[in-house]
């Protein structure tokens, strides 16, 4: 099974930047494509980006295309959310997933929170 842990996450002011890692251990051949979701309180579960295992077609959340970039280095397990300008809005729990099929997630991190301040 692909076991999924996030890190990265802080306390930041608004403009500032933050970097998450997930590191992926186990069957991460199985894994088709790796997607970033945020949870804020009171708010539904938001997708914010995703790309396949490969580091092929990266998609994106409107809310933050220009400003957030997922990137991959399956050579070493890991899987990246480069987040610039941040604005208060994003200030949520930032989980790491993995789809074992095509657009199904069905592993999970623990999550990493991202505060940002105004």
């Amino acid at each position: 099974q692909v076991q999924l842990v996030e890190s990265g996450g802080g306390l930041v002011q608004a403009g500032g930047s933050l970097r998450l890692s997930c590191a992926a251990s186990g069957r991460t051949f199985s894994a088709y494509r790796m997607g970033w979701f945020r949870l804020a309180p009171g708010k539904a579960r938001e997708f914010v980006t995703s790309i396949n295992w490969s580091g092929s077609t990266p998609s994106y959340a409107e809310s933050v295309k220009g400003r957030f970039t997922i990137s991959i280095d399956n050579a070493k397990n890991l899987v990246y959310l480069q987040m610039n300008n941040l604005k208060p809005e994003d200030t949520a729990v930032y989980y790491c997933a993995a789809a074992l099929r095509p657009l199904k997630y069905d592993v999970w991190g623990q999550g990493t929170q991202v505060t940002v301040s105004s």
